[in-house]
């Protein structure tokens, strides 16, 4: 698979520049990105379409978080969260040589995380993956927006369970 580089360039670290990936663009990318690792379902794809749509707007809101925060590319993924990913995938050989293979990053990289489609799509996914209870049905708004806000934004994140339905209907639907 090829790598999806996006935003890298002197105007990439500001976030300016960036544009709004089509979402059939993203979801089909989204889609063959799993399908490579072996964790795709419709659930996972419209769990990440959501956190995109929520976290940048699928990346209209740039790539690196807005009033300096930690978090980079279109799904807002912070260092932490990163090195985190990497620790639970070194637990997992068969997973974590899938990725590196079709990611063409083999540790944590704040290149990557920033401008690696591919790469951010992969972290986004093993994030979700990293906690027991099931993916919720990817028909169910409401219940991805739960799922992202205990999940991935978390209790302390700002992210609020309306934004995420808002963006949804306005930037995947």
């Amino acid at each position: 698979m090829a790598i999806v580089q996006i935003g890298i360039g002197p105007h990439a670290h500001a976030g300016l520049g960036t544009k709004m990936i089509h979402k059939n663009d993203l979801r089909n990318l989204i889609i063959s990105t799993l399908k490579s690792v072996g964790l795709h379902s419709d659930d996972a794809t419209e769990l990440l379409m959501g956190t995109s749509a929520q976290e940048t707007h699928l990346g209209q809101m740039g790539l690196v978080q807005r009033g300096g925060g930690p978090a980079l590319g279109i799904f807002q993924c912070e260092r932490t969260t990163e090195r985190w990913l990497w620790d639970f995938l070194s637990r997992r050989a068969d997973l974590c040589e899938r990725i590196i293979s079709t990611s063409g990053v083999s540790g944590p990289s704040e290149l990557h995380l920033r401008g690696n489609l591919v790469y951010q799509i992969l972290m986004a996914r093993v994030k979700y993956l990293t906690y027991p209870e099931p993916l919720p049905d990817s028909k169910d708004i409401l219940g991805m927006a739960r799922y992202w806000k205990k999940y991935y934004n978390s209790i302390l994140g700002r992210g609020k369970v309306r934004e995420f339905v808002k963006n949804y209907n306005r930037f995947v639907r």
